[in-house]
């Protein structure tokens, strides 16, 4: 199981990206609205928001379902999102490997790329599965090899340090739900491409998401502006026409429901 001081480092991550989170969640927009159309239509729901951050679609949900949890593992996204909040929800600083919550107790888990985080997902597909109740849904998105394969080519270039996290094959992904208590109703693998006005822009944005913590990286701190210079002249290779310096992001959607097993 991923070492509880690796879900710390993930939490201050986040933590910091608090307040600069919603102006720079271009993608977290886009992909928890796709999910909003494969929600259930019954209201009478208890619901989970698992990584909720600060609490954009927990907002929605609660608009929709009676009884909403928004769950993060940071405090300062919970007290943000609390702050923010226009509808009823109870919120909870939880560690996803370890829910508050009783057996069978959840009809719905909600999670918009959180669990590109876990390591490893079969744990947290099990967590999941304990609090669900049976039929109960996990409807998710996360992100899958491929993503930002430009800036992960552009610092190949320079060293052999990890600069963006390793995320797992969509075949893979799909293994570790045959073999958990799930069942995928739906998936869908789609590419994602944002643009930038340069490479600075896109380090900013992935860093106000707290999305820069990279788990086996041995050299802490920036980069030396040498190899940030290259980094970013390689990135030119990517570079359109116009000028704008595109980034993928390969994102699966998936519908899965946990079986009465």
């Amino acid at each position: 199981m991923v070492s509880t001081q690796h879900r710390v480092n993930i939490a201050r991550s986040f933590s910091s990206a608090t307040n600069s989170y919603d102006v720079s969640a271009r993608l977290q927009r886009y992909t928890g609205k796709h999910l909003m159309p494969k929600l259930p239509n019954r209201n009478d729901l208890t619901v989970v928001d698992l990584g909720c951050g600060t609490g954009f679609f927990t907002n929605i949900l609660a608009s929709k379902y009676k009884h909403v949890l928004g769950v993060d593992l940071s405090k300062k996204m919970l007290e943000f999102a609390e702050s923010k909040a226009s509808y009823p929800i109870e919120w909870i600083e939880a560690d996803a490997y370890h829910l508050p919550f009783e057996d069978g107790s959840i009809d719905l888990v909600y999670s918009n790329l959180m669990i590109q985080w876990c390591n490893p997902l079969s744990e947290l597909l099990k967590e999941i599965t304990r609090v669900l109740k049976p039929g109960g849904l996990f409807i998710f998105t996360t992100l899958v090899d491929g993503t930002l394969h430009e800036l992960k080519s552009s610092w190949k270039q320079v060293d052999n340090e990890p600069h963006v996290i390793d995320f797992q094959t969509p075949d893979s992904l799909n293994d570790t739900f045959e073999q958990s208590q799930f069942k995928l109703l739906e998936h869908e693998v789609k590419d994602i491409i944002l643009e930038y006005e340069n490479v600075l822009h896109l380090a900013h944005e992935l860093k106000g998401l707290g999305a820069n913590h990279v788990p086996n990286k041995t050299k802490k701190g920036l980069a030396g502006k040498d190899k940030w210079r290259k980094m970013t002249e390689s990135y030119k290779d990517f570079q359109e026409p116009s000028g704008i310096y595109p980034a993928t992001y390969n994102v699966f959607s998936g519908v899965a429901v946990k079986l009465n097993v």
